[in-house]
């Protein structure tokens, strides 16, 4: 099966050929020929399946068919997506599979510049790509056009809905003309994702590949049990013995991101952290510099456990155990991705062990420990050392001892505590 076959425009299938695309994914088969149906859609697969090409590819083909139709050029295209390096992705996607048309795109999102992104946006283009929090800003003030769109596209709509956009997205829906495609996009389906499928999308059909508890078959996965106190000694351990060439480490917080990333620095490995705190400018460097090899180790919060494509990661590590089960499904999804072999080692310290069997409850499987010597979360932390050493200690005599030997008794001096508010007090 070609991507010709499922019914593209020429101009994009030759672009994938052009890109070295030539087998379309499970996912990718089952729903552009959907999409170029005009269908809304729910699409539900694993990461790292090529769902950003499943809807990028037939709404190309579709635009670039309808050109004719065009009197005047107008946003026809709203890509709706969690984070910036997603929108950002999608937009490099579209550059790929758009190469031999004149279609154009607008980037909507939060650390850039407002005032370019107004010029952007009047000068009249096929397909804006967006995260909720900016689009809604500049459609508040005015300076959005979606009177001639003609499809709209949620992609990791569980993500959106988990980092709050829910109102964002239900204001930006109901301002869209109600005459459009609609799909919508991810790797779950909670309850909320389904309410919101329903008001947003008619009559969709879904189109479900592999389980969705699942991570991919081709990621191996183990479990370290470490002290708290040595995850990260256990980490440099590792990086020193193995064959650790990319390596994506998940963290709980944005200054435990920090705090690592200078940790291993001091230990010679070339570390980068990405989080929200960090300007767009720095975290798009820092994926630069970590695709190209430049960095061996990119430290995240979760903002980089959805959607971001990075080639080649051997590694993904759970320094932190993750919030959710379905974070750990997304963050081990970053390694392993299109068919390719990955490995995923998660961390747990003594306060994990419940969470760790729920979460294997949840995708179906035990996970295979591994017993570092010296690391494991058993050994004493060292303020429970410094406990048993003064445990050890011959114990002091009774505070009462002392008053006894000098004749004053603790009943002596409460007596006398209780009496000396009756005294007048000293005057200067």
């Amino acid at each position: 099966m070609s991507f010709q076959s499922l019914g593209l425009n020429t101009r994009i299938s030759q672009a994938t050929d052009e890109a070295g695309y030539t087998k379309p994914t499970p996912i990718q088969a089952k729903t552009i020929p959907a999409i170029l149906s005009g269908k809304d859609l729910i699409g539900l697969a694993q990461t790292g399946t090529g769902k950003t090409a499943a809807f990028t590819l037939p709404l190309l083909s579709q635009l670039v068919e309808n050109n004719h139709e065009l009197t005047e050029r107008a946003a026809r295209v709203l890509i709706i997506a969690p984070t910036r390096e997603l929108v950002q992705q999608i937009n490099q996607s579209i550059r790929t599979y758009g190469k031999f048309t004149n279609l154009r795109t607008a980037i909507v999102m939060g650390g850039a510049s407002e005032k370019h992104q107004i010029e952007k946006l009047q000068s009249n283009v096929d397909i804006v790509i967006a995260t909720p929090g900016r689009l809604m800003a500049l459609m508040e003030s005015g300076h959005c056009n979606f009177g001639k769109l003609t499809h709209l596209v949620l992609d990791e709509a569980d993500r959106m809905l988990d980092m709050g956009f829910l109102p964002d997205i239900q204001e930006i829906t109901k301002s869209l003309p109600k005459r459009r495609q609609s799909l919508l996009f991810s790797a779950t389906f909670p309850q909320q994702v389904e309410r919101l499928a329903r008001t947003i999308l008619k009559d969709p059909q879904t189109i479900e590949v592999g389980a969705r508890t699942n991570p991919a078959e081709t990621v191996e996965q183990y479990i370290y049990p470490v002290a708290q106190h040595l995850k990260t000694p256990l980490m440099v351990r590792l990086l020193d013995s193995h064959q650790f060439f990319s390596v994506i480490t998940f963290v709980r917080t944005r200054e435990d991101a920090d705090a690592l990333t200078k940790d291993l620095r001091g230990a010679g490995i070339e570390a980068e952290a990405i989080h929200s705190d960090r300007s767009q400018n720095h975290r798009a460097r820092a994926l630069r510099d970590f695709k190209a090899s430049k960095l061996r180790v990119l430290v995240a919060t979760d903002i980089a456990a959805r959607g971001l494509d990075i080639p080649n990661v051997t590694h993904v590590i759970n320094y932190d155990f993750p919030g959710q089960s379905d974070d750990y499904i997304h963050r081990i999804g970053r390694t392993g991705r299109a068919g390719a072999e990955g490995c995923a080692l998660t961390f747990i310290t003594e306060n994990d062990d419940e969470r760790l069997k729920k979460l294997e409850r949840h995708i179906g499987k035990t996970l295979s420990k591994k017993y570092v010597d010296g690391f494991n979360y058993k050994l004493p932390a060292p303020e429970e050392e410094t406990e048993r050493r003064f445990e050890k200690r011959k114990p002091r005599r009774h505070s009462g001892d002392r008053f006894e030997k000098s004749g004053r008794s603790p009943a002596k001096k409460a007596a006398k505590k209780r009496t000396d508010w009756r005294k007048p007090k000293k005057r200067d």
